[in-house]
């Protein structure tokens, strides 16, 4: 338990990045609609995702973390919801297949509207409004209406986002999840990609194994670990008087919990020392995350996890790494090493895709998913090198049939960006290219786990 900590507490420190509403009467409001609506999430499933995490931490399991750049009211569709998880799905299985390792599944869902803005207004002409900072903010349109931010769509938000949690529990737990179903799990617009055939491949031998297990004896349909998965929500904690509204204190510990997620993460711009934003985290008892890239010093990095972690909590921490491919060799192994030096427990995942965007020739925002891969490279070769665990990945996906990423076996050009571009913010992953990329990653957990065999024979 934090001490001299209140949710409101954050208020009286420096906080960037948050939008400006010009009704205080509105957003008092919205706030107290919040504060008594039920929690999304329960404290008891934030302590579970934080003991899955220590294993990651200690290296015997690995996080996927996933999902979109910024949910939207727009694309709001079941459909949706269950495409990115089939391919999320998907990933993990990939994953645990080759590294034998369990995965830890996180979605970046149920509340991933808000986003940070360089500006907090935005010129077209003579006509200056506040920029778009996500869904449960404003309007992406350039309107004045649109534009306005209005406390009520935090209302919104929170509504999509329990109408999420819902559907992602029932596929978690209802069937949809069951290995018995892992040739089903694959999008049909992927037709016969090379890596929809070595999903093909790797689930037909998924379903030897269960045969193989029910001829021994062993009902496959009466294990629960087949039947179904864990999975888990995540959001940046940006809108501090939303995630204000949605703590809860546990009724079971004392503790206090963000309840509008299992995890939640500071970004990179607002985790200064003294921020509103680290103010509010401390006192949560969720799993935490932390965006470091290459503005970030090893003793600030210290003085931030004494701040967050000062028990030194195994699970509590994920710090995610987000350099650019060119950058991540160099930046990363001083954070590394001065979070080892000092002993404390982290997750160190990766995030290739927010250093690695350019603007394309035909004027879109893409990444190049040859860079998006070498980052992922550089990332686990730092941790080879220095003798810790890559413990997850970090990215931007979804199960849409988008063109928002060149590259890939999909060979995405950019003349054709423009055919399928739906994001509200940050170009993603499509679903092929999302699962090329867990190959790969595959074939590194893979070598991992060999050289660790090999050096312990």
């Amino acid at each position: 338990m934090a001490h001299n900590w209140k949710p409101d507490g954050w208020k009286a420190h420096e906080a960037r990045h948050l939008p400006h509403y010009e009704d205080a009467a509105e957003l008092a409001e919205a706030e107290a609609t919040l504060s008594v609506y039920p929690p999304l999430v329960f404290a008891g499933e934030a302590r579970a995702l934080k003991a899955d995490l220590a294993d990651v931490a200690n290296g015997h399991a690995f996080l996927l973390q996933g999902g979109d750049c910024a949910e939207s009211f727009a694309e709001f569709h079941p459909n949706n919801i269950r495409d990115t998880f089939r391919v999320l799905l998907q990933m993990a299985v990939v994953m645990t297949f080759a590294s034998k390792r369990p995965v830890v599944k996180v979605g970046r869902m149920a509340g991933q509207f808000a986003k940070p803005r360089s500006s907090a207004t935005e010129t077209q002409g003579d006509l200056t409004l506040p920029s778009y900072f996500g869904d449960n903010i404003n309007g992406i349109d350039f309107d004045p209406v649109q534009r306005r931010n209005d406390p009520a769509r935090m209302v919104k938000a929170y509504s999509q986002a329990a109408a999420t949690l819902n559907l992602l529990r029932a596929f978690a737990g209802g069937g949809y999840a069951n290995l018995r179903q892992v040739h089903q799990w694959t999008l049909d617009f992927m037709g016969r990609t090379p890596w929809a055939e070595k999903f093909a491949e790797t689930a037909d031998k998924i379903g030897d194994a269960l045969d193989f297990m029910e001829a021994c004896g062993v009902d496959p349909a009466t294990v629960p670990q087949l039947q179904g998965t864990s999975f888990y929500t995540s959001h940046e904690a940006l809108l501090l008087p939303y995630e204000q509204a949605l703590t809860r204190q546990d009724s079971l510990t004392g503790d206090w919990y963000a309840t509008s997620a299992h995890m939640v993460w500071i970004g990179d711009r607002t985790r200064f020392p003294g921020s509103a934003h680290i103010e509010f985290a401390r006192g949560i008892g969720n799993p935490l995350g932390m965006k470091c890239g290459p503005s970030l010093e090893p003793d600030a990095l210290l003085e931030l996890l004494d701040v967050l972690n000062p028990s030194r909590e195994a699970g509590r921490i994920t710090l995610i790494s987000r350099f650019g491919h060119d950058k991540v060799e160099e930046g990363l192994p001083k954070l590394v090493r001065a979070v080892k030096r000092e002993g404390h427990p982290v997750v160190w995942s990766c995030d290739p895709m927010h250093g690695n965007v350019i603007k394309s020739d035909s004027g879109y925002k893409t990444r190049p998913f040859d860079r998006i891969l070498s980052e992922v490279k550089g990332f686990f070769n730092v941790h080879h090198s220095e003798g810790t665990h890559p413990g997850g990945i970090h990215i931007e996906m979804t199960g849409q049939d988008v063109t928002e990423c060149v590259g890939g076996a999909v060979a995405i050009t950019d003349e054709a960006l423009g055919d399928r571009y739906h994001t509200h913010c940050d170009p993603r992953l499509n679903a092929a290219q999302s699962l090329e990329l867990a190959f790969l990653i595959a074939e590194m957990l893979n070598q991992q786990v060999n050289e660790q065999q090999a050096n312990a024979a």
